[in-house]
């Protein structure tokens, strides 16, 4: 601490205070949280194809979200409700399996769709075991207002990347589909 004592008064305080708060200085004297993002370098991510899609997800699901949100269904819902009303009585585990959603995340998820009364599960007539899947009269109806947003939201994507890049990407992603 004696060598403390030789810094003048303001860079001590500063020091003490970068201390208490666990924030370090960037070079202009600003903490580095106060740094504009486009001010921090990526380095080797620029060049990475899954950071700029993580970071192009997180976009679209914000997005979806905030297109969908006065109707409260999440963009899984919707990929849930999608299959289910295209192929009616599937079972909760085909629905998993093609969607890749977890079957125990799934079950939580028909639960909360099932309390909302879009979504009906019934006893398979082939298999005891599983349960068919389908869109009750309100969730018909449901989603037909859900592809509408969703429609909407497209459309955000498009303004967002430009029409031909939307189409261009979608082809490049039908391999994961």
């Amino acid at each position: 601490m004696a060598g403390n004592s030789q810094m003048p008064r303001t860079a001590k305080s500063r020091a003490s205070a970068q201390l208490r708060s666990g924030r370090k200085q960037a070079g202009n004297g600003r903490s580095q949280s106060d740094v504009m993002d486009d001010e921090i370098a990526l380095d080797a991510l620029a060049g990475h194809a899954g950071y700029a899609v993580r970071r192009f997800q997180i976009w679209i699901f914000q997005d979806f979200i905030r297109t969908l949100g006065a109707v409260d269904i999440r963009p899984t819902q919707y990929s849930v409700m999608t299959v289910i009303g295209a192929n009616p009585g599937l079972s909760q585990m085909a629905v998993a399996k093609r969607l890749g959603i977890e079957r125990a995340r799934l079950v939580h998820l028909l639960d909360s769709l099932e309390q909302r009364g879009l979504v009906s599960r019934l006893r398979s007539a082939t298999d005891r075991r599983s349960h068919a899947l389908h869109l009750t009269a309100r969730g018909r109806t449901a989603l037909a207002q859900f592809r509408r947003l969703a429609a909407e939201h497209e459309r955000h994507v498009a303004d967002k990347i430009g029409k031909e890049n939307r189409e261009r990407l979608l082809q490049i992603l039908a391999a994961f589909t």
